[in-house]
């Protein structure tokens, strides 16, 4: 089958549009000399994710049923109403027993929204029984790509949490730059399937994460900042819950204070999430009057229905049976997530997916139209073909740029050779080297290490720093460097003492390694013999009573990059500098507004840009939806050197970072690895894993918890 028949745009009218509306992208094309290189970057986790949506009936929650493809990662479904279905022109009119599920999908490096049609099976609803017992892997599938770049006028974005509305698609796409750094770029369109028109319902200057749609299709409510804007939230965004008219955004108002992940039981009752002053995750119930299509506001009333002791997070109402609600929970007993329904009449919780599958995490449950069947995503393992399709070492990720391909590292810290044709990068607890296509994968050094570098003239020598990640400063990590050639693997340990010696950064004569110690009590730049290390020579670059770290030397020898909280000392807030390495000609680069984050700074083969992480462009999505992530707000951005023409690479809720530049091309292909690694790792949020105590809050927020 092909895809629906929306206004495409050929990859030549794309890249024209994007060298038109970003003309310094015509000289980062030229970057490398030919206009061909590579940027890597590392996404902590993300390959373990191999995410596919699940089901099991409500009434008798005994055996799952795997209903998208085992392909690529699959996550956040819906399940469209028959009424939606109906008027689809893509769907073709057959008479089969049909099963239609709308979901996110990650494939072919970018992100899309599919449904899918599941022909000669029987239609999920509360009386079918014969589906258990049917394979979906036989099933006559049909896919079609609802929205993808071509909708979003060829601009990479991510998308997510969609609904479908009579002939409209609702979802959040971050595809509009608000202009604005450390402005979230997350906002909720709607999209007319028969005519690709789309119509922004946020308004301008505003971000919005979580869209539900009631049940007669007449209001979106949704979790959002509202005018104040992101505060750097980590865990959960501080945000509230306004409705207002689907169909064009209109009549907007805020509902409920302090809230995230709305969804509708009818047009007057909403369920929503929050962290309590108690410490733990709710569900609530918020109830309101509607009188001539209008929302009454002073009527709202909000109870807590989930009590405490547990986590009870990202609920989902149903449409037809309003005595219960799907919640994904953490129970103190448990290290995992899991979906369970909560009767709001008998305030008692039911198991759905602890019976079935107890070792694995479930996220984001919701509910089928009848109300007989909840959904929810998680971690597939292993396919049954032996065959898992995203156990990549290299994911290729959609680039903006033109002849910059980009990839998604399964592991931390990567760096190119000078010649382009290996990389080493960290896995903890180890340091490994392939080739740049992949292939020949090898473990160098078991110790644990962060953060390398490749000498520019003496060839299979890497430069790695060796102890724990993100310590203090007078925590023992010291630098070395491995020759990756040698059959012995030998190393030089360069720096002595231990006082997080860290991000070694070799000049490009090969004379010399930049890199940051916290020898002083603070952590500054010094600069040492590449060869003999501290010992041959040392002199100290910066100084001062702050963090300067993550540092890069430039390609011609001229600059050495990094990242520094100079300007508000032990505040977290980190802005790029660069420096000579005579310690003259300090120039702020880019900070990413006040209380921001940029850091990872990585020069461009020819020096005229850098690649770099940041939070610039906000968070995309409610941090909880996701699994644990340390800062789920970095995406990698491009910047010239001189820090104008900023432009944004990745667009997803997860955390991008640690990225490299290389002189050679890699082909956007993704490469798999050897079959026998271990599926499924990734962590659930780190901050769900403590049992809360009681904690200090505003009296406002307090007073909201207590009902």
């Amino acid at each position: 089958m092909k895809p629906p028949n929306h206004q495409t745009i050929s990859f030549f009218l794309i890249f024209n549009f994007l060298l038109s509306s970003f003309p310094h992208l015509q000289a980062t094309a030229a970057a490398g000399g030919d206009g061909a290189t590579t940027i890597a970057f590392a996404t902590l986790g993300r390959s373990s994710y191999a995410f596919d949506i699940y089901a099991i009936p409500t009434n008798r929650p005994s055996k799952e049923i795997r209903l998208t493809d085992g392909k690529s990662v699959n996550f956040n479904g819906f399940f469209p109403s028959p009424s939606s279905l109906s008027v689809l022109p893509q769907l073709p009119n057959r008479p089969d027993p049909t099963t239609h599920i709308l979901y996110i999908t990650e494939r072919n490096g970018s992100s899309k929204i599919y449904l899918d049609a599941l022909y000669d099976t029987p239609p999920l609803t509360s009386g079918s029984r014969s589906m258990l017992e049917f394979p979906t892997e036989s099933t006559n599938r049909l896919q079609v790509n609802l929205l993808g770049d071509e909708q979003t006028g060829g601009r990479v974005s991510m998308k997510d949490k969609p609904s479908l509305v009579g002939q409209s698609l609702i979802y959040v796409s971050t595809h509009e730059n608000p202009g604005q750094p450390r402005a979230s770029w997350a906002a909720i369109y709607s999209t007319q399937l028969t005519t690709g028109s789309t119509r922004r319902l946020t308004p301008k200057g505003v971000a919005d994460f979580s869209p539900a749609v009631s049940l007669s299709g007449v209001w979106t409510a949704v979790a959002s900042f509202g005018e104040k804007g992101w505060g750097g939230e980590v865990q959960e965004l501080d945000t509230d819950i306004y409705v207002f008219l689907t169909r064009d955004g209109s009549s907007r108002v805020k509902i409920v204070e302090h809230g995230g992940w709305p969804a509708w039981a009818d047009d007057s009752t909403l369920y929503f999430h929050r962290r309590c002053d108690d410490g733990w995750w709710s569900v609530f119930r918020a109830s309101f009057s509607t009188k001539d299509g209008q929302l009454g506001v002073e009527s709202v009333v909000t109870r807590r229905l989930t009590p405490p002791g547990l986590h009870a997070f990202t609920p989902a109402a149903s449409s037809s049976n309003k005595s219960f609600i799907a919640v994904a929970t953490r129970r103190p007993e448990s290290e995992f997530r899991h979906i369970e329904l909560y009767d709001v009449v008998s305030k008692k919780f039911i198991d759905v997916t602890r019976p079935v599958s107890p070792n694995a995490h479930h996220l984001n449950p919701f509910i089928s139209p009848d109300s007989g069947w909840v959904g929810y995503h998680k971690c597939r393992g292993a396919s049954n073909d032996g065959k898992d399709n995203n156990d990549l070492v290299l994911e290729n990720v959609r680039s903006p740029l033109p002849n910059v391909s980009l990839f998604r590292v399964d592991g931390s810290f990567p760096s190119y050779s000078p010649d382009g044709e290996r990389v080493a990068y960290v896995k903890f607890p180890g340091l490994f080297v392939m080739n740049n296509d992949g292939s020949g994968v090898r473990n160098v050094l078991t110790r644990t290490a962060f953060s390398t570098a490749w000498d520019w003239k003496r060839k299979g020598v890497v430069y790695t720093s060796v102890g724990p990640t993100f310590a203090s400063e007078s925590t023992k990590v010291d630098i070395i460097s491995i020759n990756v050639d040698d059959e012995d693997l030998s190393y030089k340990q360069l720096t002595l003492g231990g006082e997080n010696n860290a991000f070694p950064s070799p000049s490009p004569d090969g004379k010399w390694v930049v890199f940051r110690s916290g020898r002083t009590g603070h952590k500054n730049l010094y600069i040492m013999d590449a060869l003999n290390g501290e010992t041959g020579r040392l002199h100290r670059l910066t100084e001062g009573p702050w963090t300067d770290t993550m540092c890069n030397w430039s390609p011609d020898g001229e600059w050495i990059a990094f990242a520094s909280d100079r300007e508000n000392p032990g505040s977290g807030s980190f802005e790029l500098f660069k420096i000579h390495p005579n310690g003259t000609g300090l120039q702020k680069v880019i900070q990413s507004g006040l209380g921001g984050r940029t850091n990872h700074p990585w020069f461009s083969p020819d020096g005229k840009y850098i690649v770099l992480t940041s939070d610039y462009a906000g968070v995309s999505a409610e941090p909880i939806s996701n699994p644990h992530h340390y800062q789920p707000y970095g995406d990698i951005f491009v910047i010239k050197s001189d820090g104008t023409g900023i432009q944004r690479l990745t667009h997803n809720s997860y955390e991008d970072g640690t990225p490299a530049w290389s002189s050679k091309y890699t082909r956007p292909t993704n490469v798999e690895w050897p079959s026998g690694r271990s599926k499924c790792s990734f962590d659930d949020c780190h901050w769900l894993n403590i049992s809360p105590n009681k904690v200090s809050s505003s009296s406002n927020k307090k007073r909201q918890c207590a009902h």
